[in-house]
């Protein structure tokens, strides 16, 4: 069974930077997406970013120029950098594929941005 193991989470001031990094355990085939969701305690999950097969990128309003997805096809490896981090993006942070047939999910990762 695939399994993907997060890393890169912790503890950071604000204005600092986090990158967090996702790898599947085995290689995983027709990947048509992977992506990072997030949730805080008594908030619903949000999508943060994605990046599909074609590299194309989306990101939530919230962290467009500070974060950036990107993905190592090769390794089956998708990363998270967070740059100018703010209180607000505290959270749990886990990452997923889509592979069409089913998704992958993360176990997550705890990123908490305090002064």
């Amino acid at each position: 069974q695939v399994q993907l193991v997060e890393s890169g989470g912790g503890l950071v001031q604000p204005g600092g930077s986090l990158r967090l990094s996702c790898a599947a355990s085995r290689s995983i085939f027709s990947i048509n997406a992977m992506g990072w969701y997030r949730q805080a305690p008594g908030k619903e999950r949000e999508l943060v970013a994605i990046i599909r097969w074609s590299g194309m990128t989306n990101y939530a309003d919230s962290v467009k120029g500070r974060f950036t997805i990107s993905k190592d096809n090769a390794k089956d490896t998708v990363y998270l950098q967070m740059n100018s981090l703010k209180p607000e993006d505290t959270g749990v942070y886990r990452c997923t594929v889509d592979t069409g047939p089913r998704d992958y999910w993360g176990q997550g990762t705890q990123v908490t941005v305090s002064s």
